[in-house]
């Protein structure tokens, strides 16, 4: 069973550290949490249910009316026209043939568009988040956090730094660009600060592959 996050408010995907505790083997490397964190972090795979329907329904059609036909030859009937002159440009028409290759150019670019979605998990939005140590690798719980709502968490987390004005933030799979304007106090300043509170963000967000960190910031035009 699979579970994901869908859209959330600000404030509202942010996840308490993790408390420290004590152990008598402090002093020794947990295996498991190095071989937790080396593992590459499982994608959600998108269930294309619109692709699938749209190709049973065209596959669905082109048999159903090449079934026809070819039954209705079997009774005694002329087969439809579009078959017979289609037939016939295949046997006559040579390889070379600019429709054959225009044909075949399609197909293929009509096949391999099945094929990426096929072998292509999809879901680019959903950013895998870590698991439990308890259930890893048993499939039983995951989460994902979307995009969009560490956008809106992020941009509240900017707006709250000392002379940001406004901010803009891009989330993909593996950058986060930070836009700021700044109306007062010094850019340099500001970008720390900026790096500081986000990066602290980013990483109470339990992401499973935390993603690099880039600010910019500037003055607001005049005028």
């Amino acid at each position: 069973m699979s579970a994901h996050t869908g859209r959330q408010r600000p404030g509202d995907g942010v996840l308490p550290s993790e408390p420290a505790t004590t152990d008598s083997s402090a002093g020794q490397p947990d295996t498991g949490a190095i071989s937790a964190a080396r593992a590459s972090p499982r994608r959600f795979w998108s269930a294309r249910r619109v692709p699938a329907v749209i190709v049973a329904l065209l596959s669905l059609a082109a048999v159903g009316l090449l079934l026809y036909d070819v039954v209705s030859v079997r009774a005694g009937r002329p087969g439809m026209g579009w078959r017979r002159r289609l037939a016939d440009e295949l046997a006559t028409r040579p390889l070379d043939d600019v429709w054959m290759i225009v044909g075949a150019a399609v197909a293929t670019a009509l096949g391999l568009c099945l094929v990426l979605l096929a072998v292509t998990p999809g879901l680019r939005r959903l950013l895998p988040m870590r698991q439990p140590p308890g259930t890893r690798g048993t499939g039983e719980v995951r989460a994902g956090l979307d995009r969009r709502a560490m956008a809106l968490i992020l941009r509240d987390r900017a707006v709250r730094v000392s002379g940001v004005e406004s901010a803009r933030v891009d989330v993909g799979r593996r950058k986060i660009k930070v836009r700021a304007q700044v109306h007062f106090r010094d850019l340099d300043e500001v970008r720390a600060d900026l790096d500081a509170a986000l990066g602290e963000a980013v990483a109470t967000l339990g992401l499973a592959r935390r993603p690099s960190l880039t600010v910019h910031v500037r003055r607001p035009k005049k005028g």
